[in-house]
């Protein structure tokens, strides 16, 4: 314990007298790990989107102008026999799509009332069951309807989730990319700095040395000082991720009827946020040892 304290007093005294090259190794820690941690903010969400998108997953199916009642008959009697996929459906008419519009989109109302004739299509809406969300029975359901008579076209949602999962691979793949540049960025910094301190007291290591301390006296000080660096940018970038969440949140705005909606935007769980410091702890530790480790 004697060693410990010894080491945070000198960490801490080195860190005030350097506070102008330790708060640039701060800044770049807490930059590469902001990055990283925007990144994973970011996946995390729409993995939790994806999830909602797949429990609420539909099927559009479009109905011709000029559809007579037994072809419209026809379709219904399709979503019947697959009542394994199909959890729910509802038959929408050309009058009842434009007012869906009007509710939905308060805006364009009068733009829609300026129109010759209703452009909405006639339409079946599919909710399906969410065992089958994931699977390809949706999509086989689909192609079947395509083909009967009637219908102009199928929209499956599970199109949409798939390009939003490749979205949410790819900025997962980008944050590790850019996160793992900046983190080697980090170690460089936190390195030149703490290198900096050792060589403003080169010569009281050196006598130190001829004494015979210890190598954790010696050492431990600057590995000491790298850490709390990490920490110290680690919880700087939490912070600032957290502000950010907090001004996202804010926006009163929502997408696709509720299912996409910012005010839900989460952060990262504690577990995750636990792991940043860790992380951030560890990339000071690493620079503050190879700075100790440097010959002198």
């Amino acid at each position: 314990m004697r060693a410990f304290r010894y080491c945070v007093d000198e960490a801490t005294a080195s860190l005030w007298r350097g506070r102008g090259a330790s708060l640039l190794a701060i800044l770049t820690i807490a930059i590469a790990l902001f990055v990283l941690s925007g990144f994973l903010v970011v996946s995390s969400n729409l993995e939790r989107l994806i999830a909602r998108w797949n429990d609420a997953a539909e099927l559009s199916v479009y109905l011709a102008d000029d559809i007579s009642q037994e072809q419209r008959i026809s379709v219904d009697q399709v979503l019947a026999r697959n009542d394994a996929v199909v959890a729910a459906r509802e038959y929408l008419s050309k009058a009842d799509a434009l007012r869906r519009f009007k509710r939905d989109f308060p805006d364009l109302a009068t733009t829609a009332d300026g129109l010759a004739s209703n452009p909405f299509p006639a339409s079946f809406e599919v909710r399906l069951r969410a065992a089958h969300s994931a699977d390809d029975a949706p999509a086989k359901l689909a192609a079947q309807l395509r083909q009967t008579a009637g219908v102009v076209d199928v929209r499956y949602d599970r199109q949409w989730i798939e390009r939003l999962s490749s979205v949410a691979d790819l900025c997962r793949l980008m944050g590790y990319v850019l996160g793992g540049i900046l983190v080697a960025a980090a170690v460089v910094t936190v390195t030149s700095v703490v290198r900096l301190a050792l060589y403003g007291r080169k010569d009281e290591i050196k006598i130190m040395e001829l004494v015979g301390a210890p190598i954790g006296y010696i050492r431990g000080p600057f590995v000491l000082e790298g850490t709390l660096q990490g920490g110290l940018g680690a919880g700087l970038a939490l912070a600032a991720l957290w502000s950010a969440v907090l001004v996202v949140r804010s926006r009163e705005y929502q997408v696709v009827d509720g299912l996409a909606d910012f005010s839900a935007t989460a952060f990262l769980a504690p577990s995750l946020a636990a792991l940043v410091v860790t992380g951030g702890m560890l990339v000071g530790c690493v620079g503050g040892f190879i700075a100790a480790r440097t010959p002198r």
